[in-house]
């Protein structure tokens, strides 16, 4: 609609030129007609080349350069087909002579506005495109990433449960029967869950328990868990098949150099508009060493949930992690965009 008022109006600007020049109507109207049907011309060949090519470092170079030459052609056109028409009037094609010189300038400065306007226009359209392509290739980088932590966290659990009903095999057969049936249970639920990278804290809860009847063959009596859960934030949302992970480097470390009873705890909580989960452990410093350095309880997976929790929101200070009294702390605050 700007384009055919813009041609519009200039249509109406030169007749009233001519007009005004001593010419008839006749001739202003064709006059205007046929120049500004040429120059309309060139100004679509410019904008419809620019949607296939558009210069790089040459660009205002090439813009003068298409100007002059299309400027040339608009004005060899005019004056061929005008001659043509009212070559019988001479004080009209006199006039035509002498107006040559501005029709070009004119013509010239027309094209090299449309020009201008094209390349800026081509150009914010392919630098959209480009942004558009990189956050795509970034997005498929961060769900391939995503998926390959998720992936590398179930092989390590699910060899300690292969060893274990390898042993409960010969000395408790019901307790590796019992132990067969939870391993299914929580594989299949991690199956139907490789398609969803978010869940809801319920749902993480009841797959979690399910990973914690499995460790509770392995140690018997000695593991307990307490699970506390704010009503409010069942159905808030958290990215799928967290939990586990963290929640096995709470048994590892506080069970794994210990003879007696260990609780861990597992707490889920409003705090502004973070979901704040907080996972505790015994923890001693003296029996958990490597060598001579004590381990920190950061093993690989609270890196990757700290990966994880990098990628989905952009922030480090998602995870932290505290050791006082005995006791090795992990919280993880996960925001919640559409809860209040």
């Amino acid at each position: 609609m700007t384009f055919i008022i813009w041609w519009l109006l200039l249509l109406f600007i030169q007749v009233n030129i001519i007009s005004n020049l001593g010419f008839s109507l006749i001739i202003a109207l064709t006059d205007s007609a046929v120049s500004n049907g040429l120059l309309c011309l060139a100004c679509f060949v410019v904008f419809n080349n620019m949607r296939y090519y558009l210069p790089g470092e040459e660009k205002y170079r090439y813009i003068i350069v298409v100007s002059l030459v299309l400027a040339c052609f608009c004005l060899i056109g005019l004056r061929i087909l005008l001659w043509i028409i009212f070559k019988k009037d001479l004080n009209y094609t006199s006039f035509l002579q002498k107006s040559s010189t501005v029709r070009y300038g004119f013509e010239f400065l027309v094209i090299c506005f449309m020009s201008t306007i094209s390349l800026l226009w081509y150009s914010q359209k392919e630098q959209m495109r480009i942004e558009e392509h990189n956050q795509e290739v970034e997005k498929l980088a961060t769900e391939a990433e995503l998926s390959k932590l998720r992936q590398q966290l179930q092989p390590h659990f699910l060899f300690n449960s292969l060893n274990s009903i390898s042993a409960l095999t010969i000395s408790h057969p019901e307790k590796a029967r019992y132990m067969i049936q939870q391993l299914s249970d929580f594989l299949r639920g991690t199956l139907r869950q490789e398609g969803n990278h978010w869940n809801t804290l319920q749902k993480e809860i009841e797959h979690l328990e399910l990973y914690l009847e499995i460790e509770k063959v392995r140690f018997g009596d000695r593991l307990r868990t307490e699970i506390t859960v704010e009503d409010e934030v069942g159905e808030w949302q958290i990215p799928a098949l967290l939990l586990q992970p963290v929640v096995e480097n709470a048994i590892k470390f506080g069970l794994y150099d210990t003879i007696g009873e260990v609780t861990i705890t597992i707490e889920a909580i409003k705090k502004d508009n973070l979901l704040q989960l907080t996972i505790t452990n015994p923890f001693d410093a003296d029996t958990n060493m490597n060598g001579t350095t004590p381990l920190q309880g950061t093993g690989f997976g609270l890196q990757s949930i700290r990966r994880r929790l990098y990628l989905l929101f952009g922030r480090n200070n998602l995870l932290q992690t505290r050791h006082e009294e005995g006791l090795f702390t992990t919280q993880i605050f996960i925001p919640q965009i559409n809860n209040h």
